[in-house]
């Protein structure tokens, strides 16, 4: 099949946030006036967090949100690190942190459906409360893939595997070219050549 024409559908990017775990995702929709969607890998320990907790809270990134936040959120599990503990926190109505600096907007919410899409769990949730949190232009998922440089995570719904190379096992970042230096190190997570496979 040709994906082409998916590449041009729009996406922001978010920070979810629960109890426990905070992840980056792409996929947020609003789908009424007071209820949106998420998809959220089931490897992600974020998925384990929302299916028992339910709530959570969703951050709009701006243009200006430092790209260690996304390195933090995006290619490191909460099971093994305290994502938060870097950065200056606030709490919602349900106690529930986020990262106020740099975003958008604040929107909490409560999981009141599921479905299962193989890979990934569509959440269904009411959105309890929202707050705008500074005036700054809101970052899509294209601007941080030609201005910032980043890369998609491979746990991300829009990930595709499309150079060849050797990929980090830990966050996914991949080294083009037919051989890694033995002394390479991971750019993003800083994990060491051993930790790469290659792909083809």
């Amino acid at each position: 099949m040709n994906k082409e024409g998916l590449e041009k559908i729009s996406y922001g990017i978010y920070i979810i946030n629960t109890q426990n775990s905070g992840c980056i995702v792409n996929t947020l929709t609003r789908v009424t006036n007071d209820k949106i969607i998420i998809a959220i890998n089931k490897e992600n320990y974020t998925n384990k967090m929302l299916k028992e907790n339910k709530k959570f809270n969703a951050t709009v990134l701006t243009k200006n949100t430092d790209m260690n936040i996304i390195q933090t959120f995006g290619f490191t599990s909460s099971k093994e690190n305290n994502k938060y503990k870097n950065y200056k926190i606030e709490k919602d109505s349900n106690n529930i942190p986020y990262i106020k600096e740099n975003m958008a907007s604040l929107i909490e919410c409560e999981v009141i459906n599921e479905i299962d899409l193989d890979t990934h769990t569509i959440f269904i949730a009411n959105v309890i409360n929202t707050q705008k949190l500074s005036d700054e232009e809101v970052m899509t998922y294209d601007y941080y893939h030609k201005i910032k440089k980043g890369i998609t995570p491979p746990k991300a719904p829009t990930y595709e595997q499309k150079t060849k190379g050797y990929r980090c096992t830990i966050c996914g970042y991949i080294y083009e070219g037919k051989t890694l230096p033995k002394n390479f190190v991971c750019p993003i997570c800083g994990a060491p050549a051993t930790v790469f496979e290659k792909i083809d």
